[in-house]
């Protein structure tokens, strides 16, 4: 199944791979970890229809439930982990992160959720896999190779802006002695700068949030009346790095969701009429 990406920049971040006919995003950097499994899905190789063909995750879109099932044993068959002790969050665009234990495994897949408003999961138990939803926002992948614990959490603007990058690194410190220097950390496939179009508003809190010496880098006048484009991976790096981590050890996405809408689920795109997309992140 070739897929022909349209790439922002250099294309030597992503293997994309396929397995039992199901095509993915893995990225090199957490492969060469050799702790983690890792995948972020297409919108090919999956049994949903219509708006949501193929591979839609969220059984809140009015789905087929079955459907959705068959999605997730897919995915879990080609990344080699189980389905059933997959960890599912619970996405409001808040900066809260879940440490996830043995009690929450097959929560938001198989059985229901007990918990709610939460952007980010963390664990260090292996066999654990967390899913966390997109269809533009950014993922956030943590590993911490001292430790050998992970984090997977979802970034909108709003938790961009609230620094869920940092938000997640504390997470991981409190439960497991994380620290900045040992992390690998990717930012993955998400809207791109060229098509993320915002108001003055979001520049507003922005500009609040990160010192002038970044705005050049975040956002840019494009011509209509109070408009800019605003880049959610550089903001990111910027979170990344002002909590420590070293630059060679974040890796950025170079896919767009908008800019490759014909794999990838886009909200800028489409709208509501569509699947959700979903990141993985397993500790061996």
């Amino acid at each position: 199944m070739a897929i022909k990406w349209n790439y922002k920049n250099s294309n030597d971040i992503f293997i994309t791979c396929e397995q039992g006919g199901v095509p993915f995003l893995s990225f090199k950097a957490l492969e060469h970890t050799k702790m983690v499994m890792n995948g972020f899905s297409t919108r090919l190789g999956g049994a949903s229809k219509g708006k949501f063909a193929t591979m839609n995750f969220s059984y809140s879109r009015k789905d087929d439930p079955s459907h959705v099932l068959e999605n997730f044993t897919r995915m879990a068959d080609a990344l080699e982990v189980e389905r059933d002790r997959m960890v599912v969050s619970y996405q409001t665009h808040t900066v809260n992160v879940r440490r996830v234990t043995e009690e929450d495994e097959g929560k938001g897949v198989i059985r229901e959720r007990d918990y709610r408003d939460v952007d980010g999961l963390i664990t260090n138990i292996p066999g654990i896999t967390l899913v966390t939803f997109y269809a533009d926002c950014v993922p956030l992948y943590l590993v911490d190779t001292r430790n050998r614990a992970i984090g997977l959490s979802h970034s909108g603007w709003r938790g961009t802006v609230k620094r869920m990058g940092r938000v997640t690194i504390d997470a991981m410190k409190e439960a497991y002695g994380t620290r900045a220097e040992d992390l690998v950390v990717c930012i993955g496939p998400s809207i791109c700068r060229e098509c993320f179009e915002v108001g003055e508003e979001v520049v507003a809190e922005f500009k609040a949030a990160f010192g002038k010496t970044h705005w050049q880098d975040l956002f840019c006048f494009n011509g209509k009346p109070g408009k800019y484009q605003m880049d959610l991976w550089k903001a990111n790096e910027i979170i990344f790095r002002e909590a420590g981590v070293p630059k060679e050890q974040i890796h950025t996405t170079n896919i767009c969701t908008m800019c490759n809408s014909d794999y990838l689920f886009s909200h800028r795109r489409v709208g509501e009429e569509r699947g959700n997309l979903a990141a993985f992140l397993c500790l061996r």
